[in-house]
């Protein structure tokens, strides 16, 4: 079960991934961002991008990979506790230099810049989510914050059927 945030007696701050299950024995070298690149880091940065909630790591997969792949490859949700809250910076919206890099669309390299800039600096970042305008992504750079995360659980992950990626016909 997601953990309370703190406002209502929570104590601990818990991200989620998606992890193709092929991935999941390496999910800690953040070898895709480190290929390709992200929203807010370049290619050769390893960055675990995560969610605070599983919803939302739901939804980036999905916008990036479609529902079918949810549906049809083998995915694992990781939950990974951070250990040292201190660590974190969160990111205040205003201090973004374009407006346009919270919306969906295009990522350019001045947006990685940015991102690499704060991950030089921090080793675990927490962004608005694109996808989600409403949540959080957490952003952490593996080699910085070593030691300041965790896996603390995992657990095969299955769509839930109502959302019918198919397209097949549902009989009620």
């Amino acid at each position: 079960m997601t953990p309370l945030p703190g406002a209502l007696g929570g104590r601990e701050l818990v991200a989620w991934r998606i992890e193709t299950a092929r991935h999941f024995p390496v999910w800690q070298t953040a070898e895709g961002a480190f290929r390709v690149g992200g929203r807010w880091s370049s290619a050769g940065a390893r960055v675990l991008y995560t969610a605070i909630d599983p919803a939302t790591a739901i939804l980036e997969v999905a916008v990036h990979k479609g529902l079918r792949s949810l549906d049809t490859v083998p995915h694992t949700l990781l939950e990974i506790g951070i250990v040292d809250l201190a660590q974190v910076h969160v990111v205040d919206t205003a201090s973004i230099p374009d407006p346009n890099w919270l919306r969906p669309g295009t990522v350019s390299g001045r947006q990685q810049a940015f991102g690499d800039a704060l991950l030089a600096t921090h080793p675990m970042v927490l962004m608005p989510s694109v996808v989600s305008t409403h949540s959080w992504n957490l952003l952490i750079e593996v080699s910085a914050a070593k030691g300041l995360f965790r896996l603390r659980s995992s657990e095969p992950f299955a769509l839930d059927p109502r959302l019918n990626p198919l397209g097949v016909a549902v009989a009620r």
